[in-house]
């Protein structure tokens, strides 16, 4: 029953924490400890499909939750009302997350491979950026070549959904989708975009199924790379230098979300 209920709370913060620009739901599923048993689930579904469903069908419904009371009743009016603060909190419970990807990457002592995976996520990040904006937006007048530029970019938005450090929101923004995807979603008008959902789903079985295997075969540079991706993501979070009483407040946020995620992880690790 707790497992269960420790489950539920997981999707719960992660779907409501992933609304937010910058901030990464397979980051957050990675810092709760959970996102190796997401992707498992996933890319092994057929081997266990009562037993993945199970554990998807108790994340999705605190994803749901999240997306649909955390982010609106809680996380949006706070970023309006405190975003300096709030962002810091966010900095912390990355950071807080740190010693638990060295430790799951199996880093006993520092090596060039320590700096040179980091890079490689950073630099995976920063490229990105370099799409260029609104070239997978629907078209009014539907074409093959239209159709399959959907499906390619709803692949690229599933690998922001799989891979941590990746904000799905922010890579929608980068991407110039974000507004005529929340239209779409508010206006219930889904249609034009169905080339896209077929992206996602299977960008998410392709990543998946990548990730579950780079995870168990290379677990150090897989992970390591990840990390670089927390980094790269940072640039997005970082909400600026707080000045004057602020100070005080932002780094007791700051340690506020460092603690909340590093003594989740040990509570975890005592029951486990």
């Amino acid at each position: 029953m707790f497992k269960s209920l420790l489950v539920i709370f997981k999707g719960f913060f992660i779907g409501g924490t992933m609304m937010v620009p910058g901030v990464s739901g397979g980051s957050m599923a990675m810092i709760l400890g959970i996102y190796n048993r997401l992707i498992e689930s996933i890319a092994t579904f057929r081997k266990s499909p009562a037993k993945n469903a199970v554990f998807l069908i108790k994340f999705g419904i605190g994803a749901v939750l999240g997306i649909a009371l955390f982010s609106k009743f809680v996380i949006t009016p706070l970023l309006t009302l405190f975003p300096l603060q709030v962002s810091y909190f966010f900095l912390g419970a990355v950071a807080g997350g740190v010693p638990m990807i060295y430790k799951t990457a199996g880093v006993k002592k520092f090596s060039l491979n320590a700096i040179i995976y980091p890079v490689i996520g950073i630099i995976a990040v920063l490229l990105l950026g370099l799409i260029p904006q609104g070239i997978f937006t629907p078209s009014e007048n539907i074409t093959l070549w239209s159709v399959l530029l959907q499906i390619v970019g709803g692949v690229i938005i599933a690998i922001g959904l799989i891979l941590p450090g990746v904000s799905v929101s922010q890579l929608l923004l980068m991407l110039g989708l974000y507004s005529s995807v929340i239209s779409a979603l508010n206006t219930f008008n889904i249609l034009p975009f169905i080339p896209m959902a077929i992206g996602v789903l299977l960008g998410c079985l392709l990543s998946a199924k990548l990730m579950d295997k780079a995870i168990k075969k290379f677990p150090e540079p897989t992970y390591l790379i990840v990390f670089g991706f927390l980094l790269g993501s940072l640039t997005e979070l970082f909400p600026g230098i707080p000045t004057g009483f602020n100070i005080p407040i932002c780094i007791l946020t700051f340690a506020a979300g460092f603690c909340f995620i590093y003594f989740l992880q040990l509570f975890e690790n005592k029951k486990a």
